[in-house]
């Protein structure tokens, strides 16, 4: 008979690990295994790889999930190789060759043409073997079906690629691209490949940055399954680390319990879109408005996030008073 399994107590986890997602593993299995190391209650993850991708996968765990759609907005770099002259049902490695063409001679000077051609703003139609949906139905399922549908071009930006044969495989170039969010890395081989003349596939993809984070901030799955429960929860970053282009202010207390409890606060602030809101820790025995009991710290402490307009200072996402507590009480 099989063992019964022991249960995880979960508990309130708070902030961001920076995982170098493994070779192989899907971005929500990546998740699940992160989650039951920190046994935590709540995660979600910023944007999924591909399994046959690794690199920055940022994971959030409790309150920071309330900010998870920011790094989902952010741009990405990606480090890719493309193999020329082979086209795949799937633009990558895992899928059937659909097509085999000669690979012309490309020089340093036709590589500066395609880069110009491919930077900048461009319409892009996502591939069939992706996650968005056509009428309720995900685009893969209609791919295994056999089925292609139409699909609406979108608009997306390559801010910055670069391209070489230099140190690649014959037929291969290594393409490292910065792009806006919505970008199928699969697909601009894919169209690159194309302009060349051969067609392309991906045969391997690493994102070494997403946002302001990247691959020097990362922690391997090996590693953080290596360590003790204490050092696990070390390697978070705090949930305001997802905020770095916020302008900071900082309410007194009074105001910052009335803020938590999404009221508006009148002040001199300029009109301003990305606000991270802090409120002082509190410093008294007793408890204060909205955050909970004294911790004998005077520094900050994060509320949510706020935009200002006409002088008034308008609440967005808000940590509930229990998660400003917990994260208070995880600090001491």
């Amino acid at each position: 008979m099989n063992a019964p399994r022991t249960r995880v107590q979960r508990r309130p986890v708070h902030g961001v690990l920076l995982l170098d997602k493994p070779l192989g593993l899907s971005s929500n299995n990546a998740l699940q295994k992160c989650k039951w190391l920190l046994r935590a209650e709540k995660a979600g993850h910023t944007g999924t790889l591909d399994p046959l991708a690794t690199g920055v996968l940022p994971l959030c765990f409790g309150a920071a999930t309330k900010f998870s759609q920011l790094q989902l907005d952010a741009d990405k770099t990606y480090e890719a190789t493309l193999r020329l002259g082979v086209k795949t049902s799937t633009a990558d490695a895992e899928g059937d060759v659909i097509a085999q063409r000669p690979v012309p001679a490309i020089d340093a000077a036709r590589l500066a043409e395609i880069t110009k051609q491919f930077t900048g703003p461009m319409r892009q139609v996502p591939p069939m073997h992706s996650a968005l949906k056509k009428d309720g139905k995900a685009l893969y399922e209609y791919a295994r079906a056999g089925e292609e549908v139409d699909r609406e071009a979108r608009d997306i930006a390559v801010w910055s690629l670069e391209l070489t044969a230099e140190g690649c495989a014959p037929d291969s170039l290594r393409m490292v691209a910065k792009v806006s969010k919505g970008t199928y890395i699969r697909t601009l081989a894919e169209d690159i490949g194309e302009a060349l003349g051969c067609g392309a596939h991906l045969t391997a993809l690493r994102r070494v940055a997403t946002g302001h984070f990247d691959l020097s901030h990362c922690v391997t799955l090996p590693a953080f399954e290596a360590m003790t429960e204490p050092q696990r929860l070390d390697c978070l970053k705090p949930v305001d680390s997802l905020l770095p282009d916020h302008t900071r202010v900082t309410l007194d207390v009074e105001n910052a319990g009335r803020f938590l409890s999404g009221l508006r606060r009148r002040g001199d602030w300029g009109d301003n879109e990305r606000i991270a809101v802090f409120g002082p820790r509190p410093v008294r025995p007793e408890p204060v408005e909205g955050l909970g009991a004294s911790t004998g710290s005077a520094r900050t402490a994060l509320l949510g996030t706020a935009h200002a307009k006409g002088g008034e200072l308008i609440p967005g996402r808000l940590l509930s008073p229990p998660e400003v507590q917990q994260i208070l009480e995880s600090e001491l």
